[in-house]
This record gives structure tokens, C-alpha cells and sequence, in this order.
């Protein structure tokens, strides 16, 4: 069978988040879908096949780390919706269904896709303790999300603060169910974004993830309130970078981006 390796939130290869991507008949057993995310070993791989027309999804959907199976990721599902599109086994848009419920994807004029996903509620929360040695930084706020990803959202002082960030990892482990957010406004709204994030799971078996779809279903209403419009662009990544433009719609937040097929071969399993 065929397996792609595809970098989601870029328009370029070697950027973005890679994701792994098979097209299957069928959902094999977990333990195979297991086995082949550990062999791929990227932050998530997805497995999609097609549902029988007439139902709310065309296809469906699952994401596996190295180590899991997660409820939601939006690199991973970028990345399906540009195979599906790429190779003719889909025109228009895409519904999958997921944990998560019915995800929508879009091809827009310029290449990009465009993800509907569920919008996150935001809990404010005292600081926990701990968390601040754990980063290695001044923390300004942090917001849960205990009802959606499962992610602390942790604004920091400045772009330069998120950008440098050597966190313990080790740490972090018991501050979160799934990852830690860190998140600051943009220095400079003139380079083409107007915040910036990294993203740290090691409670699911990744360190750092580049650039996290899902985790903008946060940050999208988060920055949105502060800054006081719907449209937004997030610059998420250490070593790899990416772009995600982001637009709320109340209960739903769009989450658009460019991806590229990087390696495409045979899986013998």
C-alpha cells in the first residue's frame, strides 16, 4: 500500500509539520495502526478510507502518535485532505469523521485547504506550580482547555521569550493531559503573523510538535479576544516553522494552510 509523507502548514518541503498518510479499504486492527505510527515515528500519522456515500462524512479518520491514538489533530488532517486532492481520490470538499466529530476540508483558489474544526473553550487558571521552571520562563497567564484538546495555553512575555524556549520536558509530563502551549504576541505584525507559539507533548510522546492545527482552535479565540478580530495568522515551530491562518466563527474556528507531498512510497506490512 502506498504511505505519504506530507509537510503540513507550508508551502515548501522540509518546513511545516511532516505527517505520515495511508489511504486504506479498511481500519485494520489498532494494534497494526499502532505499529506503523511507531515505524514512521513523526508526531502523528493518519489512516483515512472512504465511507459509503449518502452518510455526514465521505471518509474516516484517525491519528496516531509514536505511542497513542489522539481525539484531534489538524496537521495530520491537512496533510490527508492535500494527498486526497493531489491524487484524484477526492474533488471538492471533504468530510471525515473523527473522534472529534465531522471535520470539513476545503480546496481554495490559491492551494491552500481549509479545516473547520470545533472552536475551544478557554478556562483561566492559576499558574501551576512548577510550570514556570519547568519552561524556563516568566509566565503571564495560562487558560485550560479540560473539555477540548487538553491543553495549557501559556502566554509568555514576547515573541523572543517563545522563540528561545528550552523547556524540561520531563517536567511537563504532569501539567497537562496532552501538551503545554506556549504563546506570545508577534514583535512585529509587519513580518505576516500576529502571534506565535510553540508546542510541547511529551505526555503523548512528543516533544516538540512543529507547527499544531489543533492547538490554534485555541489560540484562535484566545488572541482573537485580545486583539479583537476574527482573522488571524499564527507563526507556530522552533527548528521547523509554519504558518496557520485562523478565522472564528463562534462555536467553529477555519484553520487554513498550504501543504506538500515530500515522500511518497510502499509500506510492506
Amino acid at each position: 500500500m502506498r504511505i505519504r509523507i506530507v509537510d503540513a502548514f507550508t508551502d515548501r518541503p522540509f518546513s511545516g509539520n511532516p505527517a505520515g498518510v495511508l489511504l486504506l479499504d479498511s481500519f485494520p486492527d489498532d494494534t497494526w495502526l499502532q505499529k506503523v505510527a511507531a515505524e514512521v515515528n513523526l508526531s502523528e500519522t493518519a489512516f483515512a478510507h472512504p465511507l459509503p456515500p449518502g452518510g455526514e462524512a465521505d471518509w474516516a479518520l484517525r491519528w496516531f502518535t509514536p505511542t497513542t491514538e489522539v481525539d484531534m489533530c489538524g496537521h495530520a488532517t491537512l496533510a490527508t485532505a492535500h494527498v486526497l486532492h493531489s491524487t484524484g481520490a477526492a474533488a471538492g470538499p471533504v468530510r471525515f469523521a473523527t473522534r472529534s466529530g465531522v471535520l470539513g476540508a476545503v480546496a481554495e483558489a490559491d492551494g491552500s485547504i481549509t479545516m473547520d474544526f470545533p472552536t475551544a473553550s478557554l478556562t483561566p487558571t492559576p499558574v501551576p506550580a512548577g510550570l514556570a521552571e519547568a519552561l524556563g520562563a516568566e509566565i503571564l497567564a495560562v487558560h485550560d482547555t479540560p473539555d477540548h484538546i487538553g491543553d495549557l495555553v501559556v502566554e509568555l512575555r514576547d515573541e523572543a521569550t517563545v522563540r528561545t524556549l528550552a523547556p524540561d520536558l520531563t517536567a511537563l509530563v504532569a501539567h497537562s493531559s496532552r501538551g503545554v502551549i506556549a504563546t506570545a504576541l508577534a514583535a512585529d505584525p509587519g513580518n505576516g503573523y500576529h502571534f506565535v507559539s510553540r508546542g510541547f507533548f511529551p505526555a503523548v510522546g512528543i516533544a516538540e510538535d512543529p507547527v499544531t492545527g489543533s492547538a490554534h482552535t485555541a489560540l484562535a479565540p484566545y488572541w482573537s479576544a485580545r486583539l479583537g478580530r476574527d482573522e488571524l495568522t499564527g507563526f507556530q515551530g522552533g527548528a521547523r516553522t509554519g504558518l496557520v491562518r485562523t478565522r472564528l466563527r463562534g462555536d467553529r474556528t477555519l484553520l487554513t494552510g498550504h501543504a506538500v507531498t515530500v515522500i511518497e512510497g510502499d509500506l510492506h506490512a
